[in-house]
């Protein structure tokens, strides 16, 4: 899914988000990988203080995680690295 598609997706408000669809659009946004715990994905941004913890849940990401992800695009002004397109 191009990346412009898949922001608006986010941003419809849709439940059905898979995970590895989230995990696309956070490392878009800039954000790297820096551990797993389990089920939980921790990844950094180094101009975001905050860590954004996405689960794996039968292949599907949490809501709750959906709408923690995009308050921190609009809270750092965040945009998509769009290398691709």
């Amino acid at each position: 899914m191009k990346k412009g598609k898949l922001l608006q997706k986010l941003l419809s408000g849709s439940k059905n988000i898979r995970f590895s669809e989230i995990t696309e659009c956070v490392k878009a946004i800039g954000f790297r990988l820096v551990r797993i715990n389990g089920s939980h994905h921790i990844y950094t941004h180094p101009h975001v203080q905050e860590l954004i913890n996405l689960q794996d849940i039968k292949g599907q990401a949490k809501p709750y995680q959906i709408k923690q992800l995009l308050r921190i695009i609009e809270r750092y002004n965040l945009e998509m690295e769009d290398k691709t397109e």
